[in-house]
């Protein structure tokens, strides 16, 4: 369906159309609401539900987040899109609707929904290859299980933070090769890492089944894990990531469903060895998403999600198996998507090759890693139906003086 179908202005490009419809949690003053974008504006869905617009079975109530909603699962994430659908495309319900909406330069955007728990994957082969060339010069690039699971690490899930939040600089411990001892201090190889984070509604005390993933999995955000390389450097061996991951991640504001991506579902690529059972799925796809990066307003690279070497359903399947819990509100990354040119990466450690390839950016200076104040955006587009692209909007932070 097309922006023009609808009663609302919408230019046919918009990628907030009909088509998409993501949903978010916006504020005014102390008070904070459901809502979900079309075009450039918010319907309030707290209220829209009060009035017997939609039935989400109460989900929507009294609720200042979309946990409610997600834990709801399919059948009632499908009749609110349908309901929702019917009330942007028919004319009758626009005296109703219009009252309900708000301009997006008008309102707070919030966190989306509650995080429960958070897990970054590492699942891009040309991202894994580029550092660990970087990381262990002369040695294997990847390491003997990275094409036998997805690997990746449990993050701080208090520290997940909602587009827009500053980003102070985080401290801890430095030491380079030639160093005879560690030295603590701000991080000076501060790095982003451009993802795709995935986000649970329906929860379960199991394993979950690699071909039920559009059962428990409610929809999509954009990630950035931002990075303190030298901290990261010192501290991975033999635990993985810590401080160096942990002080901040950004998401952006809108959750895409994942029935508006449904026309951008693209085959996976082969994976030699093959897989254990469990991570054999019966349909091995995707998601074309196109990542867009810049850096301080320069366009510095365009990484291709379609391309990660492991899938949403197999870093899903493969975090449980163990018998690990999901609960609502759990956030898993895709790990950095990076390509394989150096303008299609999602980190600027590999952008820059570790700082020995500067970046030049539009107002004329080279750079390396994030000084204070640069602000990185990442933002994103995926095929919808009939020619359209789905919107993710943008996720966005500043790098502030150290606290």
């Amino acid at each position: 369906m097309s922006a023009a179908e609808t009663w609302l202005e919408l230019a046919d490009e918009d990628p907030f159309g009909v088509h998409n419809l993501p949903y978010c949690a916006f504020g005014q003053d102390r008070f904070r609401w459901p809502g979900v974008r079309i075009g450039d504006r918010i319907l309030n869905l707290a209220a829209a539900e009060g009035r017997d617009l939609i039935d989400a079975g109460g989900a929507f109530l009294g609720q200042a987040t979309l946990n409610r909603f997600m834990s709801a699962g399919p059948p009632v994430w499908r009749r609110v899109r349908e309901g929702l659908t019917e009330l942007f495309t028919t004319p009758r319900h626009r005296e109703a609707v219009e009252p309900l909406l708000l301009a997006v330069g008008d309102v707070r955007l919030d966190l989306p929904f509650e995080v429960a728990d958070y897990v970054d994957f590492y699942s891009s082969q040309e991202h894994a290859t580029n550092l660990g060339r970087l990381f262990r010069p002369g040695g294997e690039p990847l390491l003997p299980n990275w094409k036998h699971l997805p690997v990746g690490y449990h993050g701080r899930a208090g520290t997940v933070v909602v587009s827009g939040t500053d980003v102070p600089r985080p401290h801890g411990q430095r030491k380079s090769p030639d160093d005879p001892v560690p030295t603590f201090g701000p991080s000076a190889r501060l790095d982003i890492e451009a993802e795709v984070g995935f986000v649970v509604g329906v929860p379960l005390q199991a394993p979950v089944p690699i071909d039920d993933f559009r059962a428990h999995v409610f929809g999509a955000v954009l990630v950035n894990d931002w990075s303190a390389r030298d901290l990261q450097a010192w501290e991975y061996q033999p635990l993985g990531p810590f401080l160096g991951k942990s002080f901040r991640t950004s998401i952006s504001p809108w959750l895409v469903p994942l029935d508006a991506l449904d026309a951008a579902r693209a085959p996976a690529p082969p994976q030699d060895p093959a897989v254990l059972p469990y991570l054999r799925a019966a349909d091995h796809y995707g998601y074309d998403i196109e990542l867009e990066v810049f850096w301080n307003g320069t366009l510095v690279s365009r990484p291709p999600f379609a391309g990660l070497y492991w899938t949403p359903a197999q870093q899903l399947a493969h975090l449980t198996v163990n018998g690990a819990w999901t609960r609502t509100g759990d956030l898993y990354a895709s790990g950095t998507v990076s390509g394989p040119t150096p303008d299609q990466t999602g980190s600027f450690i590999e952008r820059t090759w570790n700082g020995t390839h500067p970046l030049q950016l539009a107002d004329g200076t080279p750079r390396t890693f994030l000084l204070d104040g640069d602000t990185v955006t990442i933002t994103a587009t995926a095929p919808g139906p009939s020619g359209t692209r789905v919107g993710f909007g943008e996720v966005t932070g500043t790098i502030t003086k150290p606290e």
